[in-house]
């Protein structure tokens, strides 16, 4: 079995800055990490190679500095990795970067072999759209199904997954390949291996692709291939807050506390009243 994991090599959320012409991240200077929404996704992928036998690949399309988060993912179990990189893709919203990935994605079924399923994180924690998964699986026509919890191989091109909406499970059985998207803190990634680090310094288990070799249209990557526009960003100052602590002696009274200093507040009332009585006072 041959899968794909996509990772992001994302900007610590509180060194964040924003170009205030582009409306871009400002990655140069900023410490950055694997995504941690990330690492559940490449927990999955690893336990389904280790369960019927195979290969996970580990992709990300970043910056050069990008193999670092590679080679940590390197370090947890994967068996190789590709850093997608290239000046034509940078400040790419999420519809040109997952046109880019999927592109990636029909290379590996091309050069590598045949892809039997895609995974990523729900989401990242520098914009939280959630997009790339499902515009990822819309690019390669692919089946796909999101929030997923569990998953394992049933045999006959067959996957089964559960996955969390609503408080509610639901199992499905999809036939591959396929894509998944794995639900934040859905499983504990399993901690990097000193001697996989070491493997990883010795052998070439990660390679770098440009444009010169995906050879994509420069007009539908990066910037120009964007159609979303950040038409203005405002630096928001944290807003002051008035701490109350209140010492209750059960849980009832407590609740009494919260609901009666919650009615107190004009704004908070009305707002109360909006979502119960659907502004019937």
């Amino acid at each position: 079995m041959r899968v794909v994991v996509g990772i992001k090599w994302v900007p610590n959320t509180q060194a964040v800055r924003f170009d205030p012409e582009t409306g871009t991240l400002i990655r140069r200077g900023v410490p950055s990490i694997v995504n941690p929404h990330d690492l559940p996704a490449v927990e999955l992928s690893l336990r389904l190679r280790d369960e019927v036998g195979g290969e996970v690949i580990a992709i990300a399309m970043a910056p050069p500095p990008a193999s670092k988060g590679l080679e940590f993912v390197l370090g947890m179990g994967v068996d190789r990795a590709i850093l997608i990189t290239d000046r034509v893709y940078a400040g790419a919203d999420t519809l040109a970067t997952s046109y880019v990935l999927a592109r990636a994605i029909q290379k590996i079924n091309a050069e590598i072999g045949d892809v039997d399923l895609v995974v990523f994180g729900q989401e990242t924690i520098d914009s939280s759209t959630a997009h790339i998964p499902a515009q990822v699986a819309s690019w390669l026509e692919l089946p796909y199904i999101y929030y997923v919890k569990e998953a394992t191989v049933v045999g006959n091109g067959r996957v089964r997954v559960v996955r969390e909406l609503e408080n509610y499970l639901e199992e499905y059985e999809l036939e591959l390949p396929a894509v998944l998207g794995v639900a934040i803190r859905a499983l504990k990634p399993r901690p990097v291996s000193l001697s996989m680090k070491l493997r990883t310094k010795f052998e070439k288990r990660l390679i770098t692709w440009t444009n010169n070799d995906l050879k994509l249209d420069p007009r539908c990557t990066g910037l120009k291939g964007s159609p979303t526009i950040v038409a203005k960003t405002i630096d928001m100052p944290e807003v002051p807050r008035r701490r109350e602590v209140f010492k209750a002696r059960d849980a009832r009274e407590a609740a009494k506390w919260i609901v009666a200093k919650m009615l107190a507040d004009e704004k908070t009332r009305e707002l109360l009243y909006r979502s119960l009585w659907g502004g019937r006072g």
